[in-house]
């Protein structure tokens, strides 16, 4: 079995400009974290990048509805079901009542449902700010300040961290005042996406936020940073130039999850990246469809809920329009296999292969609830409607 990130043996070797970094009682090496994605880490892509990276690593479960967890929903108690070699468990939740945060976190730690629990601050999609979650919650400073209060005391030895985005637009920017208020409430970590709700997954990350928050918040409280890291250089290249602690991947490690073993590869004093030829990602497609399949205990459905990562694993390589369309109808392991089967398979890897992947476009205009940005600090709580019965988005 690999080591753990909350062993020992996980320190550097050959490293030394970097540091494990310390969330609550847990050490994790690299200083790499996969972002919660709804929809995307479930428990095989975790698996994928865990292997990857030798177990290497932080990585978090997609998000997590209080109410629906509180609740047992079938589908939530599905997703934050880990594969036994899963080690920390890490669930992203996302709430916007204080009440049911801190029942949902009381639950995950009585029934040892996880070993970290991160809190949800980040989502910019119009279906969760218009109920006033996700990055339209930090804005009401004193709700911010309830719901983590109720985490923290109710999560008794687990760790909690945040994760949010610089504010709701750059006229409403709440970065500073959330990080500040994290710090006060005991959150172990503190996550920060470097563009607004407003930019949504427009533009260039400003990771010169990220470097302000490390600035503004004790030095005993990591301070990860979040945006546009393609690559392990771009890794390295955040903490450099922010001083954060560490680094949280999104939307590079989209239908390429050996950037894990990657970052591991660069954290650790080596420079020989993964480059592999489109047989090779062409296995990596059938064992991921394979692992959804078994996930969800139905080959096809496995086989559709694949569909989503194709263009992303086929990115730059020569496939062709009508091979794309196909694989993408694929309706069974045997069909996707043999659709691959028809692309070259010793392709190199193309230089079109790297770069942004996943949504890219911006939007200008946040949904919020009538009246939202009128009062930071009013007592404002989102409706008993502000979330679905389900999980992961």
């Amino acid at each position: 079995m690999t080591s753990t990130p909350d062993t020992a043996d996980a320190a550097p070797t050959t490293a030394p400009e970097f540091a494990p970094l310390n969330i609550g009682p847990m050490q994790v090496w690299p200083p790499v974290v996969l972002a919660p994605m709804a929809g995307i880490t479930n428990a095989p892509f975790r698996t994928l990048c865990r292997e990857q990276s030798g177990g290497k690593g932080l990585y978090v479960s997609e998000m997590i509805t209080t109410r629906a967890l509180v609740e047992r929903n079938a589908k939530t108690m599905q997703l934050i079901r880990f594969d036994p070699s899963e080690k920390p468990r890490s669930i992203q939740l996302y709430g916007v009542d204080p009440v049911t945060v801190g029942k949902a976190a009381r639950m995950i730690a009585d029934e040892g449902l996880a070993d970290h629990i991160d809190l949800n601050f980040g989502c910019p999609v119009p279906k969760v700010t218009r109920k006033g979650g996700g990055s339209a919650l930090p804005y009401k400073r004193n709700l911010l300040r309830d719901i983590l209060r109720e985490a923290v005391a109710n999560a008794g030895d687990l760790p909690v961290t945040m994760k949010m985005r610089k504010g709701i637009d750059d006229d409403h920017l709440t970065f500073l005042d959330a990080g500040r208020i994290g710090a006060e409430e005991g959150v172990s970590a503190i996550a920060l996406h470097g563009r607004t709700a407003a930019q949504h997954y427009g533009g260039t990350a400003d990771w010169s936020a990220i470097a302000r928050l490390r600035e503004s918040v004790p030095a005993e409280i990591p301070v990860l940073g979040n945006g546009d890291i393609w690559s392990a250089d771009d890794a390295l290249r955040m903490m450099r130039e922010t001083g954060c602690d560490g680094v949280v991947v999104g939307r590079g490690c989209l239908g390429r999850p050996w950037l894990f073993k990657d970052l591991v590869a660069v954290f650790e004093g080596e420079v020989d990246h993964a480059r592999p030829t489109f047989g090779e990602v062409a296995r990596a497609m059938v064992r991921h469809a394979q692992l959804l399949g078994e996930w969800i205990g139905d080959e096809a459905r496995g086989v559709i809920d694949f569909r989503k990562h194709v263009a992303w694993y086929t990115k730059g390589f020569s496939v062709g329009s009508e091979l794309r369309v196909r694989l993408a109808n694929s309706g069974s392991l045997a069909e996707l296999a043999e659709t691959l089967a028809l692309v070259e398979s010793d392709q190199v890897w193309p230089a079109g292969a790297d770069g942004p992947r996943g949504r890219t476009s911006g939007n200008n205009r946040v949904v919020l609830p009538e009246g939202w940005l009128d009062d930071p600090y009013d007592c404002a709580r989102p409706g008993d409607d502000a979330e679905s019965d389900t999980s992961g988005g």
